[in-house]
């Protein structure tokens, strides 16, 4: 999410065009959006991306209505080493995605394959979606 608010030209920022077209669904639990909310309106990622606040929000909107909302009826913690990714994994699993797509593959390589999840750069995932 971060990547594809931070740079126009990647695979990320293609895979946020496909979600506002309607060809993606991302899946997020309530605590996984305010976590992207946080991050995506810290100075720092603001500088970078080139957003005023009010233009995070209007993208936030936007994203929200095109999300898929999941509710963790069970936390398989802990499964990874890092505990904030902990909140990914449960809205890829609680949401029967088909994919945890992201640029952090190291970090849920041993978690993925229990829970039957493809694990996909965004450039990867792009590939699978032309074929």
């Amino acid at each position: 999410m971060t990547s594809g608010f931070r740079s126009r030209r990647g695979a990320s920022s293609r895979l946020l065009d496909l979600v506002a077209g309607g060809q993606l669904v991302p899946l997020a639990t309530p605590a996984l959006f305010l976590e992207h909310e946080d991050v995506l309106k810290r100075p720092e990622q603001r500088e970078v991306s080139g957003l005023t606040l009010e233009q995070v929000d209007i993208a936030l909107a936007a994203l929200a209505a095109a999300m898929e909302p999941v509710e963790v009826h069970f936390a398989w913690r802990p499964q990874l080493a890092d505990p904030d990714d902990e909140m990914v994994l449960d809205a890829a699993v609680n949401g029967r995605a088909d994919a945890l797509v992201t640029h952090n593959l190291a970090d849920f390589a041993g978690a993925a394959p229990r829970f039957g999840l493809a694990l996909l750069r965004p450039g990867e995932l792009l590939e699978e979606m032309k074929r």
